[in-house]
């Protein structure tokens, strides 16, 4: 319970800051919109790398409790400076009136300006390299040889997807209504008060945690092996795989399992040939290990994530159109109308609709889909699911095209409905459910047990490449498209602009997408899955299935 309150509250804190930032940046730091969603995106890019950062330190040389403790100490540091900053910058916030609408705001000192990106990059450092750490450790509190405990680890990733949500549902409606009453330095001060909570109920529970040392860093392995394999070019590989090196017994290097070896990649498997067979023999384990000789295990592990890259690739579009929702999103609903009666919908609260969509299609997937076609052995497999989900965000970005191209055909007589968005956001948290919860589970899977933390990482890395991407695209749009005396198709005032272009483009950009990926994903060849497949939420296990899924298409 505490561990789940923990990630709840963790999720809370950080939502309350990346979910309004583009408005912060737009009204605060007196941005346009073209340059608030860039570094924005730019934001959420590098809080997604530190997530690879935080795995690897963790699994390599910290271990996963001490990098938990430290990282959480950096988010809690980053949220206490910006809650500081922001209300002494705030204080002495004024705007004048000009002719009609228009408003001339204080511009914020050089100073003021380093000191937030140093706090929103701090949060980025702390949180981003937190929460892979932060599953992999809560799942190595069960034990899966154990019937009982391997139940109970499902039971805890279904509850740790809830704690997400909760914490999301909270910042959505909470926090980003106080900031959309101007009170940023509170909500920043509430987002940095759950942090130091999570922080303490962790603490709380060190005596009762299993703590694992950490195993080697699969980095350096990938860097190595493929080193050996480069310089042992000259040797000629065995016919019989028996005589390539490998420990025996049933476990290789650092503890792992052995991985058979596969016809794949034979360049790599030079880096497994004995080079003096009268000095070494395979399965013998010496004090020291010969220069630029790696098992086969090792090598496997190399060519399991060589394998990956292409699946990993055509993952980074999708993630450009997630993205929208912290940006472009965002910018939209504040051009369109936002009351409700006499209620006021914060520009970013609609984003609830995102977190109704994944929760909803979770459910409906796994219960009106999945189980139903699991007892014919109809169950789409891993890859056609990821296919689905960049269908669905391709229908998504099409539908906020046509919402935006709705809102310029009325921008002179009334601003549509914020409501009008909701389409747009349930599509992209179903598409969620389709393409980032499978990928993840598909990446734990094809990768083995010495990388997991590396499978969760590369979801990780997906949407920070996707984040760097939007970024470009943004960039390169408004360079295109003010070419003329133009606005652009994403200015400061959007009723100037064409912002149903770019999610067209988008949109586009999604459908050639999934025209390369229906390609390599019918030529991908992966590992053998064992017959109880796991419905993943993100990194969450939210139901065991009994059918035996493929990995190809």
């Amino acid at each position: 319970f505490y561990y789940n309150l923990n990630q709840a509250l963790a999720t809370m804190a950080v939502n309350g800051v990346s979910i309004n930032l583009v408005t912060f940046m737009r009204v605060v730091m007196q941005l346009d919109n073209a340059n608030a969603a860039k570094y924005v995106s730019n934001w959420s890019g590098t809080t997604y790398v530190f997530s690879i950062v935080g795995a690897i330190i963790a699994d390599s040389y910290w271990g996963r409790y001490k990098s938990c403790i430290i990282f959480q100490l950096i988010f809690l540091a980053g949220l206490v400076e910006l809650a500081i900053s922001s209300y002494f910058f705030l204080h002495n916030f004024s705007c004048e009136s000009e002719s009609g609408d228009t408003k001339t705001c204080r511009t914020p000192s050089a100073a003021e300006i380093a000191i937030f990106y140093v706090a929103i990059y701090k949060i980025a450092l702390g949180n981003g390299a937190y929460q892979p750490t932060n599953t992999t450790f809560g799942a190595d509190q069960f034990d899966e040889e154990h019937t009982k405990e391997k139940r109970s680890k499902t039971a805890f990733y279904g509850y740790f997807f809830v704690a997400n949500n909760l914490g999301s549902l909270v910042a959505v409606t909470f926090l980003t209504y106080i900031e959309d009453k101007g009170s940023w330095a509170a909500a920043f001060v509430i987002s940095a008060a759950a942090s130091l909570l999570g922080l303490l109920l962790f603490a709380a529970g060190t005596k009762r945690f299993r703590h694992f040392m950490p195993c080697g860093n699969p980095a350096a392995t990938v860097g190595n092996v493929l080193v050996a394999a480069t310089k042992k070019r000259h040797l000629t590989i065995p016919t019989q795989v028996e005589k390539l090196y490998e420990l025996d017994g049933t476990h290789s290097v650092n503890g792992g399992k052995k991985i058979a070896h596969t016809p794949g990649y034979r360049f790599l498997d030079k880096a497994a040939v004995i080079e003096d067979p009268s000095i070494l023999l395979p399965g013998e384990q010496p004090a020291s290990r010969p220069r630029r000789l790696y098992t086969v295990t090792q090598v496997e592990q190399v060519k399991c994530i060589l394998r990956l890259i292409p699946i990993w690739l055509c993952s980074i579009i999708y993630s450009t159109t997630y993205s929208q929702m912290s940006s472009v999103f965002i910018e939209q609903a504040q051009a369109m109308d936002n009351t409700l009666n006499k209620f006021t919908i914060p520009a970013a609260g609609i984003g609830i609709f995102e977190i109704i969509g994944v929760t909803s299609f979770v459910f409906i997937y796994t219960f009106c889909i999945a189980k139903p076609l699991s007892k014919r052995s109809k169950e789409p497999t891993e890859l056609q699911r990821m296919g689905i989900g960049l269908v669905i965000s391709t229908a998504a970005m099409i539908a906020a095209a046509l919402v935006e191209r709705q809102r310029l055909k009325h921008a002179d007589h009334y601003r549509l409905s914020v409501l009008w968005q909701i389409p747009q956001y349930l599509l992209i948290g179903a598409s969620e459910v389709f393409m980032y919860v499978t990928m993840t589970e598909f990446f734990n899977d094809q990768l083995p047990d010495g990388m997991r933390s590396l499978g969760s990482a590369m979801s990780g890395a997906s949407m920070s490449a996707g984040s760097y991407a939007n970024s470009l695209i943004v960039s390169l749009v408004m360079a295109g498209s003010r070419s003329g005396g133009q606005a652009g198709w994403i200015p400061q005032n959007l009723n100037q602009g064409h912002v149903d272009r770019f999610f067209f483009l988008i949109a586009a950009l999604n459908a050639a997408d999934l025209a390369l990926f229906v390609l390599l994903a019918k030529r991908y060849r992966g590992v053998a899955k064992p017959a109880a497949a796991v419905v993943a939420v993100g990194s969450i296990n939210l139901l065991e299935l009994q059918e035996n899924t493929a990995t190809r298409w």
